[in-house]
């Protein structure tokens, strides 16, 4: 038998209901916020994600789902949701029309790393880019809207912030870090040890156990940054503080892609086990030009759908829609007919095929709907539906043309 791929799954009910709810609701409120819909492809080039990601980061040397195409191209499923978002927004040139963009996407990523809970192969995210706004305000409204979301889904949260610096103080600040690396490498892992000469900063973000011990005196970025990048930084933290936002300061915390500069950010959560992020992202005010477009300021995040399926306790909702079914063959046009005026207005669902009346209230039951309605033998020689309110456990007979 012909299975799902490892690290792969079939999103089905109960999931499915939850998994939709989330994605419905984070929309809702982004829309909310001023951002519009978009898509962009599950399969880009390449060298998008090297050129953005980074060749240093894990996604591109490890896990990307990448192949050459038929046609000779080198291609892979997109690891992340933002190079492609920047790549749509300069190839339709609004990177020149200026202004503020504001855009938000949900839908499968792909990493090829170990499947594990919490992690995928294929998973799903939701996610938000503001294109054109310099202001720090900015940052904010994001993470306001990421509260906004994890409260209309019950989930609970604490924030983690830090300022990653900008071209003007990250420099200063790498080549200080780079030296206490040196330093201390003989204690180091692997990944560590190469990263000190590809994106020093990441040392910082590492897992083992030993290299956070030796990690315990690291100079940090906030000590370095520049007049304007800790004049933002000092405005975001006074900005949670007004609005009771529960957050930390951590100044090891930094994004696993290599296009972010100043705000970063995560939210955590302790009811998942060590895969505690639930969402991230901060500025990269670089990527745009990167990419080979004008210089555009942008901040975004996105959050793992996975992660929060179930932290997410689905509204109680009441019966609704109605079931019609049949028990005389005879019946079955009307049914038809009555389902396609009805759907105009209320989800309706039709069994054409006759039987007992005990099974169709048994399917209704089963459906969760508020009204079943049947036609019998009875109820077609008057013109009628007999009509049962599951809810409120009443019964009567209806004209059909009323029903309707």
């Amino acid at each position: 038998m012909i299975q799902a791929l490892r690290g792969m799954k079939d999103i089905i009910a109960p999931e499915n209901e939850t998994f939709t709810h989330i994605l419905k609701t984070a929309g809702d409120i982004a829309e909310r916020y001023g951002y519009e819909y978009i898509e962009t492809p599950l399969l880009e080039e390449t060298a998008l994600f090297k050129r953005s990601v980074g060749e240093s980061s894990d996604i591109v040397g490890k896990e990307m789902y990448q192949f050459i195409d038929k046609g000779g191209h080198d291609v892979c499923l997109r690891p992340e949701g933002t190079a492609g978002v920047v790549r749509m927004f300069i190839q339709n040139k609004l990177d020149k029309k200026g202004g503020i963009h504001r855009m938000y996407y949900h839908g499968p990523m792909f990493r090829y790393e170990r499947p594990q809970k919490g992690r995928l192969r294929e998973f799903h995210q939701f996610g938000c880019e503001s294109f054109g706004e310099e202001s720090v305000y900015e940052d904010f409204n994001i993470i306001l809207m990421i509260k906004d979301i994890f409260d209309a889904l019950g989930i609970g949260y604490r924030i983690k912030i830090n300022s990653l610096g900008c071209p003007e103080c990250m420099p200063g600040y790498r080549e200080h870090l780079v030296s206490h690396l040196h330093d201390i490498s003989d204690g180091l892992c692997e990944d560590c040890l190469r990263r000190i000469d590809t994106n020093p900063i990441r040392v910082l973000d590492c897992k083992n156990e030993n290299c956070q011990a030796l990690l315990e005196n690291a100079p940090l970025i906030t000590e370095k940054l520049c007049e304007t990048c800790d004049a933002d930084f000092s405005t975001l933290v006074r900005l949670l503080e007004a609005h009771n936002l529960p957050f930390e300061l951590d100044p090891k915390l930094v994004r696993g892609l290599d296009y972010y500069t100043r705000t970063a950010f995560e939210f955590v959560s302790d009811e998942i086990g060590a895969q505690s992020a639930i969402a991230g992202g901060g500025r990269y005010n670089r990527l745009v030009e990167f990419l080979g477009g004008k210089p555009t300021p942008a901040v975004g995040f996105a959050l793992g759908i996975e992660r929060i399926l179930e932290l997410v306790k689905l509204p109680r909702k009441g019966r609704e829609g109605v079931y019609l079914g049949v028990m005389v063959p005879e019946a079955v046009d009307i049914i038809v007919d009555l389902a396609h005026k009805m759907r105009q207005n209320e989800k309706v669902f039709a069994e054409y095929n006759k039987k007992s009346l005990k099974a169709h209230l048994k399917a209704a039951d089963r459906l969760g709907v508020r009204k079943c309605a049947i036609i019998g033998e009875d109820e077609l020689k008057t013109g009628e539906i007999w009509v049962k309110d599951l809810e409120k456990k009443e019964e009567q007979r209806i004209a059909v043309d009323r029903f309707a």
